[in-house]
């Protein structure tokens, strides 16, 4: 078997294997605890048997020799007999009490204190019970267990009681033997993992891995799907029903093929289309505008028209100094100039829309807005306040496009104020203020009124194509739904804002340039 690192098959392998033997170091340190409590309870037992054997022991001997347990408890003999009974019951310590409470003798250290174990065994004398404690500790198969078994326990000698045995004994020994055999049954564990891990990855690949990659094959490989699938997949489990699911897709895929490319085709068509009227509806609109704006210019012409025919006259004087003369010179050139500025801007507006996308600076193009409207008679008793106050102005958007949307608001507010009457102190209350600001993402551009407002139902409907509240005559309904089909474009958005009776507010958000050209 091939094993990749990220593959599908190496996590299987992984988790199986990482679950099998965990689950197999689970039963063994289980196995383990069990063994090592029923190893300390048989020990707890033969200590029992050993203390009831030595009690045997000493009746016997004090049958036979009424003054043993007063003067006899001391003879090498008897001990040697006590220790050979404690080895053969691995146990390594003994102590002995007379009825009285008196210590007769003890074999081996303790290692908790004899005087602990003397305590013990009295109190087991006095009780008629035996006490079993544990003292110490030592490693013991997976975790630290107790050193030392110790059993206190009366002994009795035909039905009386005839003193008080106490036990010890050192259970390193025990966790030994469990830790030795824990390393064999250690081997077996691992063996068997190994052996259930190949087995179950055998089985996983068959049923699950090569099912997965020939889907895979398919998926990669669409276009050849027909070669793909085999013909006699037949299999009952859910890789089969996966295989004959995704050959039915697949066909009804191919069926639908035409058909949707067709549908694209339409898609694309229609967009065209779309973007085709939508440029016409701009132009259409600029156009209108520019046709309003040419009759104010007209009578902005006439006025420098009149002051250079009047300096000609007097050129024809043949009075005049030569300095006069070159003042006079200098006027002509002034007033034909304006009348140059004022025709160009003109045909800058009425012009193609040029790029799409160039760097505009918001603040200029407002200050040329409003140099191309001031002279128009419709804004002559209305006061232009701009309030520039944007930190950062640039954007990407078509400067023509642009200065359509602030012409056509401007000229929108302008025939708001156009019904505002002259207050008693004869001070004009038609203001337009303009101001801009500005945060990390959009600079925002405001033209505040001082007209009648806008109603809430006229509101929602003012973006709407073709609609308009003017006179017959006096508008399209497109200039607004030009607007905000440009400054959508732009990734934009324009609303406004009318209290009743208080002016209107129009608000435009134009995304910053540096912010559209971050990846």
């Amino acid at each position: 078997m091939r094993f990749h690192f990220y593959s599908l098959k190496t996590g299987i392998v992984a988790c199986l294997s990482l679950l099998i033997v965990s689950a197999m170091l689970l039963i063994n340190v289980v196995m383990m605890k069990l063994a090592e409590r029923d190893l300390i309870d048989a020990k707890v037992k033969t200590g029992h048997l050993l203390i009831h054997k030595i009690g045997q022991m000493t009746g016997y001997e004090g049958m036979r020799r009424g003054d043993f347990l007063k003067q006899r408890t001391s003879e090498p003999g008897f001990h040697r007999r006590i220790d050979q009974s404690l080895r053969k019951g691995e146990f390594s310590r003994a102590l002995m009490v007379s009825v009285e409470g008196v210590k007769l003798f003890s074999l081996g250290p303790w290692e908790q204190g004899e005087a602990e174990v003397f305590s013990c065994c009295r109190d087991a004398l006095k009780g008629g019970n035996p006490a079993i404690g544990f003292s110490g500790k030592t490693w013991g198969v997976t975790w630290f267990r107790p050193k030392e078994l110790r059993i206190c326990a009366p002994i009795f000698f035909e039905g009386r009681t005839i003193g008080g045995v106490a036990v010890g004994a050192d259970l390193d020994p025990l966790y030994q033997r469990l830790r030795s055999s824990e390393s064999v049954v250690l081997g077996y564990i691992f063996l068997n993992a190994t052996i259930l891990v190949l087995f179950g990855s055998y089985l996983l690949s068959r049923t699950v891995i090569q099912p997965i990659r020939r889907l895979l094959t398919i998926t990669e490989k669409f276009d050849e799907w027909t070669t793909l699938i085999p013909a006699g997949e037949s299999s009952r489990n859910e890789f089969g029903q996966l295989f004959r699911s995704l050959k039915m897709m697949l066909h009804r895929l191919e069926a639908n093929k035409d058909e949707l490319k067709a549908h694209i085709a339409s898609l694309e068509k229609a967009n065209l289309e779309i973007k085709k009227a939508q440029d016409d509806m701009i132009r259409s609109e600029k156009m209108v505008t520019a046709g309003r704006l040419a009759t104010g210019v007209a009578h902005e012409i006439g006025n420098p028209l009149g002051i250079i025919l009047g300096y000609l006259e007097l050129l024809k004087r043949g009075d005049l100094s030569d300095g006069e003369r070159e003042d006079f010179l200098g006027r002509i050139e002034a007033e034909v100039n304006r009348i140059h500025q004022i025709i160009r801007e003109l045909l800058d507006f009425s012009r193609g829309s040029g790029p799409d996308h160039e760097e505009t600076a918001v603040h200029e193009l407002i200050m040329e807005t409003v140099r191309l409207i001031e002279p128009q008679p419709m804004m002559a008793q209305i006061e232009i306040r701009q309030a520039l106050k944007a930190e950062s102005d640039l954007v990407r958007a078509g400067a023509i496009q642009l200065k359509q949307v602030f012409l056509n608001i401007i000229i929108n507010a302008a025939d708001a104020m156009a019904d505002v009457g002259m207050p008693s102190g004869g001070r004009s209350p038609k203001i337009l203020v303009i101001e801009t600001s500005s945060d990390d993402a959009f600079i925002r551009v405001s033209f505040t009124d001082t007209g009648a407002g806008i109603s809430q139902e006229t509101q929602a409907r003012i973006f709407d194509p073709f609609f308009t509240t003017k006179e017959p005559g006096k508008g399209t309904g497109l200039g607004l739904s030009v607007c905000y089909a440009i400054i959508e474009g732009l990734g934009g958005a324009i609303r406004v804002d009318s209290p009743p009776g208080k002016g209107a507010t129009m608000i435009v958000d134009i995304p910053l340039a540096m912010k559209r050209n971050q990846p």
